[in-house]
Formats: structure tokens, C-alpha cells, sequence
């Protein structure tokens, strides 16, 4: 039997249920700017993807260099959830 699929699919489901709040708290307290160490994460994610020699770990870090691609955009919508006021404004933030 091959256990590779359902180790990435559960891997994908810790990693996009990890950087759902670390948007959220990246957004309340460094604002959207925090987008380029998303985007250097991700960079770097990808790199090892395609150096990695295992399959498993390409598809792995492949996972987690989209999430973190990904979370740039969340970024902004995350900043437009918290001036609709879904989400909390840190009150010791500047705009």
C-alpha cells in the first residue's frame, strides 16, 4: 500500500490549519506588511521542494510554500474582515 497521499493530504490540513491564525495574528500585529517574510518563506519552501531527492518531502514543502504564497493574500483580506469589523483591531497599532 502507498501511505504518500494521505500523509500530504493530512500535512496539508496542519499546515493550512496553522497559518490561518498565524495570518490573523501576523495582520493584528504587524498589519499587511508582514506580506515579504511570507513571500521568503515561501521562496525558500519552494526551493527545497525542487532540490528535495524524496517525493514526499517535495510534496510537503511544495504545501507549505503555496500556503505561504497563499497567506499574502489572506493578508489583505484579513486587513478588510477587520475594518468590517470581523475580526479584533489591535487598539496599540498606527495606521
Amino acid at each position: 500500500m502507498n501511505y504518500t497521499g494521505l500523509v500530504i493530504a493530512i500535512v496539508n490540513l496542519l499546515v493550512i490549519g496553522l497559518f490561518h491564525p498565524l495570518v490573523i495574528w501576523g495582520e493584528y500585529y504587524f498589519t499587511k506588511k508582514i506580506w515579504p517574510a511570507f513571500a521568503l518563506a515561501g521562496g525558500v519552501f519552494m526551493v527545497l521542494s525542487v532540490r528535495s531527492g524524496s517525493d514526499l518531502y517535495s510534496s510537503v514543502y511544495a504545501v507549505i510554500a503555496t500556503t505561504c504564497f497563499w497567506s499574502i493574500l489572506e493578508l489583505y483580506q484579513q486587513e478588510k474582515r477587520v475594518e468590517k469589523g470581523w475580526f479584533p483591531k489591535n487598539p496599540k497599532r498606527q495606521k
